[in-house]
C-alpha cells in the first residue's frame, strides 16, 4: 500500500512538472504574440496617420483606407493591451487607498481587486463574443475597403478573456506568496 502511494505521488509530481512546463511555454508564446501584435498595431497607427498627412499635403486627398485601418489598429492595440498591461502591472489603477493601507489590507486588496477585475473582464468578454457573433451573422463590412467588420472587433473578446486570465494569475500569485505582487513579476515596493 505504501509503495503504491509513493508511486502515485511520484507520478503526480511528474505529471505536474510536465503540465507546468507546457503552461510556461504557452505563457511565453502568448507574451511574444502580444508583443508582436502591439508593436505592429502601434507602427500601423503611426504610418497610417503620418502617411495620410503627407499624402493629403501633397495631393489634397486622403487615403480612402486610412481611417478604417487606423480604427482596426487602435481596437487591436487597446484590447490586446489589456492582457499585456495586466501581465506587467502597467494597467491604470487608482492606488491612493491601496498605497496608504496597512500591509494586511494591501494583501487582501491585492487578492480581491484582481479577482473582481477578472470577473468584470470575463463578463465584458462574454457580451463582446455575442456582439462579434451578431456582426459576423449580419455580414457587415467596412465602407471603404469592404473588410469584414467582425474581424475588426474580434480583438475585444480575445483581449478581455486574456486580460481576465492575467488578473486571475495576479490574484493567484498573491494567494501563494507572502509578498504583495502587483503583477506576476512586479512586487509592491512601497512597503520597503
Amino acid at each position: 500500500m505504501k509503495k503504491g502511494m509513493q508511486w502515485l505521488g511520484a507520478a503526480l509530481i511528474a505529471v505536474w512538472g510536465i503540465v507546468r512546463k507546457v503552461l510556461l511555454f504557452l505563457d511565453s508564446a502568448l507574451h511574444s504574440v502580444e508583443l508582436f501584435i502591439l508593436k505592429w498595431s502601434i507602427i500601423a497607427i503611426s504610418v497610417l496617420t503620418f502617411g495620410n498627412v503627407i499624402y493629403r499635403m501633397i495631393t489634397g486627398d486622403s487615403w480612402f483606407f486610412a481611417a478604417e485601418l487606423s480604427r482596426l489598429s487602435v481596437i487591436v492595440a487597446s484590447f490586446i493591451g489589456i492582457s499585456y498591461a495586466a501581465r506587467k502591472g502597467r494597467h491604470i489603477s487608482m492606488s491612493a487607498f491601496f498605497d496608504l493601507s496597512p500591509r494586511k489590507v494591501k494583501k487582501t486588496l491585492a487578492i480581491i481587486i484582481p479577482f473582481v477585475t477578472a470577473i468584470v473582464l470575463f463578463a465584458v468578454g462574454y457580451y463582446a463574443v455575442l456582439y462579434t457573433h451578431g456582426i459576423y451573422v449580419s455580414g457587415r463590412t467596412t465602407a471603404a475597403i469592404g473588410f469584414p467588420f467582425w474581424l475588426m472587433v474580434v480583438a475585444i473578446p480575445i483581449g478581455c478573456f486574456l486580460g481576465g486570465i492575467q488578473f486571475l494569475r495576479n490574484m493567484w500569485i498573491n494567494l501563494v506568496n507572502k509578498e504583495i505582487y502587483l503583477a506576476q513579476d512586479k512586487k509592491d515596493y512601497s512597503e520597503q
